[in-house]
């Protein structure tokens, strides 16, 4: 697969308005639901989630 600017801002673009909405949503998050640092746990699966979903969505919006 050839590296494409495009696509690596897109991945970061997402990868930082994930973040920055599951730490909006994080005092609502039921207690496993919280990401704890350093650990494998059900939030840090909630947020590659909501990160992957607002990739997908960039990517439908930005398609040419």
């Amino acid at each position: 697969m050839k590296f494409s600017w495009r696509r690596f801002f897109t991945a970061l673009g997402a990868v930082v308005v994930g973040n920055a909405i599951y730490l909006l949503l994080m005092p609502w998050l039921p207690e496993n639901a919280k990401h704890a640092a350093f650990r494998l746990d059900w939030g840090l699966v909630l947020d590659f989630w909501i990160c992957v979903v607002v990739f997908n969505l960039l990517l439908l919006v930005t398609k040419k």
